[in-house]
């Protein structure tokens, strides 16, 4: 079995080669922009899950930009990850989106114009999560760009107490791989993919995370990521409390 980054690699070359990238440039090291990522957002729009979701956290990332402009124009509210995950969340109510400008408010240039950090305290209940990839397989497995951001933002959510949530990824078709791809118990899985050509039921039996695998977390990281701080002083502080 080849490693994450070994298929990182490969897919990273492989768009490069087959051209189905595009701004920004270079892909590799980061979750790449595809072409017709739009025509892979429609196949989402017409998930039950998404007309029903009120609350949606979409990653940052580029090829995500038409979820996150059409959430807006849904009416739902949408959540995006601080980057680096620095200060947690920003979330931008649709109320203050001017008809037209929704687009402009879900870039990341313009989205603190529209919407405003929140602390975790306030975070409302989430009911779709997308997650930007790499390399995804049919049975639901994905591999991000290496840094496990996605898969802590969900671990944060369900150590808050948020419910199991749905994820959606959507991805160049190249980017679905038939390899066996390797699994940490920290690694977020997708029920549904949406590539340019089709929408994947998952079906996956790969479990999600549970919460924070906190014997992984080094100081160092806590100090990088200052939500982490937050999300341990609301949880375990409360335990020590109820002692």
């Amino acid at each position: 079995m080849r490693t994450k980054q070994e298929i990182r690699e490969d897919i990273w070359s492989k768009m490069m080669e087959e051209k189905v990238g595009r701004f920004p440039f270079p892909l590799k090291g980061r979750i790449p922009n595809f072409k017709n990522a739009e025509k892979a957002a429609q196949f989402v729009f017409q998930l039950e899950e998404y007309k029903q979701a009120k609350v949606v956290k979409v990653n940052p990332d580029s090829p995500q930009l038409p979820i996150r402009a059409q959430v807006l124009k849904d009416g739902k509210t949408l959540l995006v990850p601080t980057p680096r995950l620095k200060d947690g969340f920003i979330k931008v109510d649709p109320a203050t989106v001017p008809p037209g400008e929704e687009k402009k408010a879900a870039s990341l240039k313009n989205i603190h114009q529209y919407g405003k950090v929140i602390s975790l305290r306030e975070l409302p209940t989430i009911d779709l999560f997308f997650a930007g990839s790499v390399a995804l397989t049919r049975d639901g497995k994905r591999i991000g760009k290496g840094e496990g951001y996605a898969d802590r933002e969900y671990a944060i959510l369900m150590e808050l107490g948020n419910p199991p949530i749905p994820v959606v990824g959507t991805a160049h078709s190249v980017q679905i791989v038939d390899e066996e791809m390797p699994k940490d118990e920290f690694d977020l899985t997708c029920d549904y993919i949406a590539t340019e050509k089709e929408l994947i039921v998952t079906n996956t039996t790969h479990e999600k995370p549970k919460g924070i695998i906190w014997s992984e977390v080094t100081e160092q990281e806590m100090e990088e990521m200052p939500v982490l701080r937050e999300v341990w002083e609301l949880t375990k502080g409360a335990e020590s409390t109820r002692k």
